[in-house]
């Protein structure tokens, strides 16, 4: 069955997002890049330009499901606050479509695609790179790749509830790409 996952990574200043299409086991990068907030005037505008953009990726690429990448407690109340309205707009584009929508931890994101839920972004990143093939835009930082990692770890984990026997060494033996020397 063919599956369209769209991963977003909330910011407030830049949020990421990035599409996958999967095809069985064969998973294929559509695109990836960011959202650029930061010449928004003030919090509300760029929760608009948030709602809008995502409702255009959405008309653009028709993703089936939403993985989205829930936010980390941070001692900035204020800060968690912003970040969780952003978040919350996102997820209203996709509802207001009726895609299904999954939240990820950043370090279940982590542990799912490096093996390591401490992994640093850059780790995520270059294993994204080698398994979806593509270079790094060294303009988007890592918020897209955090997306893409949000993307791939939905598609990963819904595999593993999909299969009848979830044994490691069968999980393993399907999936040797992921496994880091």
């Amino acid at each position: 069955m063919d599956k369209i996952i769209l991963g977003i990574d909330p910011g407030t200043n830049i949020m990421g997002f990035g599409l996958i299409k999967c095809i069985k086991s064969d998973i294929k990068l559509l695109q990836y890049g960011i959202i650029s907030l930061s010449k928004e005037s003030n919090h509300e505008m760029k929760l608009k330009k948030i709602f809008t953009r995502v409702t255009e990726l959405i008309g653009d690429y028709k993703p089936d499901e939403i993985a989205i990448e829930s936010p980390f407690f941070g001692k900035n109340v204020q800060s968690m606050l912003k970040l969780g309205r952003a978040q919350g707009v996102a997820m209203a584009a996709g509802l207001q479509k009726n895609i299904p929508i999954f939240e990820y931890a950043p370090k279940k994101i982590k542990k799912s695609i490096t093996g390591n839920g401490n992994a640093s972004k850059e780790k995520l990143a270059k294993f994204l790179m080698n398994f979806l093939k593509f270079k790094h835009k060294s303009d988007n930082k890592f918020d897209a790749t955090d997306a893409l990692g949000a993307a791939l770890c939905h598609h990963f984990q819904s595999n593993l509830k999909n299969q009848e026997s979830s044994s490691w060494k069968k999980f393993i033996s399907k999936n040797k790409i992921r496994i880091i020397n």
